[in-house]
């Protein structure tokens, strides 16, 4: 399973409305211009995330897009589904060897587990271990 620029920018989007939670609304143009993507394009993205009711418009001189819930109450899974519908990394049928459908129901589960475990204050909030141990001098 492959992610396409519509799970990668939408997920971007979540990401930096979840960094401005409760400081109001957030503009398409802001998040456009802070991470250098198309403005358009996240225009496009944005309207399955309202759909799905991951995110709230707020309409007006100030306004722009808030999530409709906390950060962490949404996964990345909640995010990658709708932009990029069901997961699972091939498609199989009844009829497949048993031995390979069982594997390919095993990548999906694990892909599964790993997407709706992280939050997007998980994302947000994400220290790289190693980065920090490098910073750490005792004396």
């Amino acid at each position: 399973m492959k992610i396409s620029t519509k799970g990668r920018y939408g997920l971007t989007i979540m990401m930096e409305l979840a960094a401005k939670y409760g400081e109001g609304p957030t503009s398409l143009k802001s998040i456009a211009e802070k991470n250098q993507l198309s403005e358009h394009y996240l225009e496009q993205l944005i309207a399955p995330l309202r759909n799905a009711g991951l995110v709230k418009s707020i309409r007006g001189a100030y306004g722009g897009y808030i999530l409709s819930r906390e950060p962490a109450s949404i996964t990345a899974g909640d995010v990658i589904r709708v932009l990029e519908g069901p997961i699972s990394p091939v498609d199989f049928t009844e009829e497949d060897d048993p031995a390979k459908r069982d594997l390919w129901l095993r990548i999906r589960d694990s892909i599964a587990e790993v997407l709706d475990s992280t939050t997007l204050d998980n994302l947000v909030n994400y220290q790289e271990q190693s980065a920090v141990d490098n910073y750490m001098f005792y004396i």
